[in-house]
């Protein structure tokens, strides 16, 4: 029984050791779109805690990092710094059983605000900027600045996620189940897929969410209809497992998360991570719906784009 009880406690502690946080909330002050005003609803019966029930907005990054061997071995940015490679709001609406995901384009040209950096002074206001280079410039900090910015919305949370660690949830979870409307032929990732249904693993599915140059245009665009694919596939598959059922399996998947994570604050621990997990086991892919911002070809430089007004704000406006 000792045993037992030391050994959980280890794996918690291992697995909350695990998650990397950024205080976001001090950084950017109270210079920021309200949040939104919502009254939990629901108390699950086998909590002590209400979970949590209001509609919230998640920033999701994946990025394009190559700290550590295996974000190298997959293909990571420059060893200098990182990118957001890619850019997702999650809105999850209230009750917890309905979300829309709208991708941000990694080539938006956007006004990115002044951010504040970690060693003291701010970035200076950039006009007709990259998207990603908030990233770039200011960490997760000015990622969720650029976005409040453009959009209006008060992010309540943070999570980003390394190539690595994509790779490795896929494997955790016994791979995803992807249907790609085209053949797919991508040297630079080394993708190579016919048009059909195929079951990936970790690797793959990362190159999948990476490719670019064998579809459609080799626009950034393409992309994104990709990995709105994987997102729902990540979230059929995690639905569909015995995770909670399974600890080895479930321990498997939160190492995969948590050690290629980084959050908020208000996420950084094992526990908050779990009630946003709990809270959300309602939702299915059936009720996920997955949107671009809208956006048109910049005037300035035909391989960027800028956002499509008045469609954009519209449906800024409508997470609120």
């Amino acid at each position: 029984m000792t045993l037992g009880v030391a050994g959980a406690g280890w794996v918690y502690w291992h697995l909350n050791d695990n998650i990397k946080s950024v205080d976001i909330n001090s950084a950017l002050g109270d210079d920021r779109p309200a949040k939104a005003v919502t009254t939990p609803t629901a108390t699950a019966s086998a909590s002590p805690v209400p979970l949590p029930t209001g509609s919230v907005n998640i920033l999701v990054l994946g990025s394009d990092s190559r700290s550590g061997k295996e974000n190298k071995k997959l293909g990571g940015g420059s060893s200098s710094g990182a990118r957001s490679d890619t850019a997702m709001v999650v809105h999850i609406d209230a009750g917890r059983t309905a979300a829309t995901v709208v991708s941000i384009p990694r080539d938006t040209l956007v006004t990115r605000p002044s951010c504040p950096l970690s060693s003291g002074g701010s970035t200076s206001v950039a006009y007709h900027a990259m998207f990603n280079s908030a990233y770039s410039v200011g960490g997760a900090v000015c990622a969720v600045k650029t976005v409040e910015s453009i959009t209006g919305v008060r992010m309540d949370h943070y999570l980003e996620i390394d190539f690595s660690g994509f790779a490795k949830l896929v494997d955790a979870l016994g791979g995803v189940t992807v249907t790609t409307g085209q053949d797919i032929d991508d040297a630079d990732s080394h993708l190579h897929l016919k048009k059909g249904t195929h079951h990936l693993n970790g690797t793959q599915a990362l190159a999948l969410a990476r490719t670019r140059h064998g579809i459609g245009d080799g626009s950034d665009l393409g992309r994104i209809g990709l990995q709105q694919k994987l997102v729902k596939a990540l979230l059929d598959r995690m639905a569909a497992g015995s995770l909670l059922t399974d600890p080895a399996k479930l321990y498997t998947v939160a190492d995969a998360v948590t050690s290629s994570l980084t959050t908020d604050t208000g996420l950084d621990s094992l526990s908050e991570l779990m009630r946003l997990g709990q809270s959300l086991k309602g939702l299915t892919s059936d009720h996920l719906k997955t949107v671009m911002m809208p956006v048109v070809t910049a005037p300035s430089d035909p391989n960027r784009v800028i956002a499509k007004e008045p469609a954009a704000s519209d449906l800024w406006k409508s997470l609120r």
